[in-house]
């Protein structure tokens, strides 16, 4: 009975060294993947931030010196046109869509 007891003590102290070991094996790789992520992700999200800041900068820009003058002229040119349609109906002496 005591060689039993001796036996089971053995195998319960390789098999406490065996997770002790895997254990440590697991911190290790757990700190190399929290230092990839520090090392390699941290600056592509920096660098896609910064690609992020620079679109806005140049949608304000152009928002600001092309699109909205555009949008300035197409209105005049619309103004001008609906007070030409306006005018021609005047000097018809009718308007669009009378018939009578």
């Amino acid at each position: 009975m005591a060689a039993v007891r001796d036996v089971a003590i053995i195998v319960l102290a390789i098999e406490s060294i065996v997770v002790g070991i895997l254990l440590a094996i697991l911190t290790i790789q757990v700190y190399k993947l929290v230092k990839m992520l520090r090392e390699e992700v941290k600056p592509m999200l920096e660098a896609t931030q910064e690609t992020v800041g620079t679109m806005k900068g140049t949608t304000t820009f152009l928002s600001e010196h092309l699109v909205s003058p555009v949008v300035n002229v197409a209105g005049y040119v619309s103004g001008l046109r609906q007070a030409a349609k306006t005018l021609a109906g005047f000097r018809s002496g009718g308007r669009d869509g009378d018939t009578a």
